[in-house]
């Protein structure tokens, strides 16, 4: 009884390549959506934060991960001296820094 009917289903030939298209449509676009909302915003901060990173100098305030505050003293390739209090210097990783604050933020 049911199987007559499902090979005159299959008789088709040039519907399934369109279904089959129709079907993987919702994949690709939620791909699409899943793009413009969270990789491409990531990565736009990832190259701002570089940015950032790379324009580094003496004299600039930064908060780090960690949540200190203090003034760049020291610059290397991989490493940054920040002082964070009159005489204590400490040695940081450059991707630990998270932000260049205004001159005369820390007193």
């Amino acid at each position: 009884m049911f199987i007559p009917s499902a090979f005159a289903q299959t008789a088709t030939g040039g519907g399934d390549m369109q279904s089959s298209l129709m079907s993987m449509l919702p994949l690709v676009l939620m791909f699409v959506v899943l793009y413009f909302v969270m990789i491409r915003p990531q990565m736009k901060r990832q190259k701002e934060h570089r940015s950032m990173i790379e324009a580094l100098a003496k004299g600039d305030e930064v908060a780090t991960a960690g949540g200190l505050l203090g003034r760049v003293t020291r610059l290397g390739d991989t490493y940054v001296g920040v002082e964070i209090a009159n005489g204590i210097e400490v040695q940081l990783q450059r991707s630990a820094v998270v932000q260049v604050l205004p001159k005369g933020t820390i007193k």
